[in-house]
């Protein structure tokens, strides 16, 4: 019975690790969908969104999006992918600056939290650390847009993010 106990604690563990810092950055959030991002077939993240109860994506209201990464990308590899993306989904950004303070090299298995406070501000956390505040008019929905908008590059994992 004891290594049945056991065992049981070591699965759970790392859903109950996951869960703490979505639930202490947004209250109230449940997760509303899961996707995994491939390229070329290779896995590169797996992505969550959060939305208050688990509701459907409603954009007048905060989210959450964590992605946890599969492989290691550079700082610049994130940076440069997301001010891509910006420009491929309604006009570059001048944000360069902030997503260098928002973001490091990932490896396998890091952590990124990202977290809506209102239309025009993105909370970063990375593997529970908070790490910048990435703040410009409508940004919420620019950057949830690359993820979780309707021009995205992967419909299917949007769907699926989405909880479709």
């Amino acid at each position: 019975m004891p290594r049945l106990l056991l065992s049981l604690v070591l699965l759970l563990c790392p859903m109950i690790a996951q869960a703490v810092p979505v639930s202490s950055a947004f209250p109230g959030a449940e997760m509303r969908g899961e996707a995994t991002l491939r390229f070329l077939g290779l896995p590169l993240y797996q992505a969550r969104l959060y939305t208050p109860a688990g509701r459907a994506l409603d954009w007048q209201e905060d989210m959450a999006l964590e992605l946890t990464y599969l492989r290691r990308l550079s700082e610049t590899d994130l940076v440069e992918a997301t001010l891509r993306e910006f420009s491929r989904t309604g006009g570059p950004l001048p944000l360069r600056d902030q997503l260098l303070n928002c973001y490091d090299d990932v490896g396998r298995g890091d952590r990124y939290l990202a977290v809506s406070n209102g239309p025009d501000e993105v909370l970063f956390s990375r593997n529970g650390q908070r790490m910048c505040a990435l703040s410009h008019p409508r940004i919420k929905q620019r950057f949830m847009a690359i993820f979780l908008g309707d021009d995205t590059r992967s419909p299917s994992f949007t769907r699926r993010l989405r909880g479709q």
